[in-house]
């Protein structure tokens, strides 16, 4: 890794609105370096998610108290005109942040993954009670079905976390692949029913948490066999629900000129 590149972290901060950059460890840096030289590297992406960013402690509270507000979870897309209705100040009290947060993390992105450009998003907020259960899923390029592995940062804000499968899932014995499949599609397994198979995943370590207040850089992508996409699952709210926000932009990649 270039001196240059951990230059520019060091001063980013300075440009940033909502987050702060964490500090990475040589680890971290020498898998950046892999990153950049492929983004697709499987071997890096059984490393992933990262950390890379932290929200203010102010901001994530401000953001918090307007997710409270909402007794039901409102989930946007953004399309074409989402700008020009941010403008308009059309009465989403999220928008303000989701659009600095966008700025942040594209800044962010601009260093770490260079081919990287902007692809989708969307957001949600309030109080999240799964009405019906959300399995083990990843996130896919609907737009370009070939896509092997392309970058995604995610966000949990205060309360509710996400969960991921640490580690390469292809080197797993056949019965805990069962029970990421049964998780997957939230059936039963011969362990248990699903919760009982999500407690126990958990608990062996197999699943592990992402920190709330996090900006979290994971991988997305559709058919590429060398691609080891992050398979994830967010956290159960108790009965009566949680209030959260969750912020999901998709990068997808260019090539170098």
């Amino acid at each position: 890794m270039t001196t240059s590149l951990r230059e520019a972290w060091a001063s980013l901060p300075s440009r940033l609105r909502l987050l702060e950059p964490v500090p990475f460890t040589e680890s971290h840096w020498s898998l950046l370096e892999r990153l950049q030289e492929s983004f697709n590297d499987r071997a890096v992406h059984t490393r992933l998610p990262m950390a890379i960013a932290r929200f203010r402690d102010e901001v994530a509270k401000e953001i918090f108290e307007r997710a409270c507000g909402f007794d039901e979870v409102v989930t946007v897309n953004v399309d074409e005109r989402w700008e020009e209705r941010v403008d308009a100040g059309a009465g989403d009290p999220m928008a303000p942040y989701v659009r600095l947060y966008n700025e942040d993390v594209d800044a962010m992105m601009e260093l770490l993954v260079p081919p990287a450009r902007y692809r989708k998003e969307h957001y949600a907020y309030g109080r999240f009670v799964f009405p019906e259960p959300h399995g083990l899923h990843t996130d896919h390029s609907l737009e370009d079905p070939a896509a092997g592995g392309e970058p995604i940062c995610i966000a949990r804000i205060e309360t509710l976390g996400t969960h991921y499968v640490d580690g390469d899932y292809r080197a797993l014995d056949a019965a805990t692949q069962g029970m990421l499949k049964a998780l997957r599609y939230w059936t039963p397994a011969p362990e248990g029913e699903p919760e009982q198979v999500f407690e126990a995943l958990l608990k062996r370590g197999t699943l592990k948490t992402i920190p709330v207040n996090h900006v979290m850089l994971m991988v997305a992508g559709n058919a590429s066999e060398d691609t080891q996409v992050t398979q994830h699952i967010s956290a159960r709210p108790p009965e009566g629900g949680l209030h959260s926000a969750f912020f999901q932009r998709q990068y997808r990649l260019v090539a170098s000129a």
